[in-house]
């Protein structure tokens, strides 16, 4: 697959420390994406980044809902959440981007779930599905068609935001070499992961490795 210089644009999706080993909210081998998208870095001459960037007293926390888990589900007024361990706070240096990430091609950095009375999963919207991020707005003044995808982690926000870049009309590829994800049980031999990748392959995004760059 050839990358359009002019069309295309590498994404890079919460590559925060906060999602690695050591993080609050670790992603099985999310650090080894590193040297990947750094490889990427090198091929593509324009990206953009997201960052988590949570207040403290985020909703999305188990610590804010007494007597609740990590990775329990509760309703809030924008439907289901997912509680996750307070990660991503803002200003903290897991938060930043990581620090061995190349970052001179990065033009712009988008951070999500800012408000602490909704989460932000996708690059694009908040999850109440009314609250843009105004990332579509800086892609389109500057004619980007097609979005390369990586980041962590896939079956969240990598996917969330692969789903709104379909529906708002650009062609989207995942990288998956350069992703990784967290992989919570659905179902009997189903995650979602698996949930994930049939959702975004229904809706035509493309799955490729590195390699597959020229």
């Amino acid at each position: 697959m050839r990358i359009d210089p002019t069309g295309d644009i590498l994404g890079l999706v919460d590559v925060q420390p906060t999602f690695m080993p050591d993080g609050e909210l670790a992603v099985a081998d999310g650090d080894a994406i590193v040297p990947v998208v750094n490889c990427l870095m090198g091929r593509f001459p324009r990206a953009f980044a997201t960052q988590d960037w949570h207040p403290a007293d985020h909703v999305s926390f188990a610590s804010q809902h007494p007597g609740k888990a990590p990775y329990e589900t509760i309703t809030l007024p924008y439907g289901p959440q997912v509680l996750w361990p307070d990660h991503g706070i803002a200003g903290t240096p897991n938060a930043a981007l990581h620090p061995d990430i190349d970052q001179r091609r990065v033009e712009v950095v988008i951070r999500k779930g800012c408000d602490r009375q909704i989460d932000s999963y996708s690059a694009f919207q908040e999850n109440d599905r009314r609250t843009p991020t105004g990332l579509d707005g800086w892609l389109r003044q500057r004619g980007f068609t097609r979005l390369f995808l990586c980041g962590l982690a896939t079956d969240f926000c990598v996917g969330w935001s692969a789903e709104d870049a379909v529906r708002l009309g650009y062609a989207v590829v995942v990288i998956e070499d350069a992703c990784r994800g967290i992989g919570l049980p659905v179902r009997a031999g189903w995650t979602t992961m698996d949930d994930t990748r049939q959702r975004l392959l229904a809706r035509g995004v493309a799955f490729i490795t590195s390699d597959k760059l020229g």
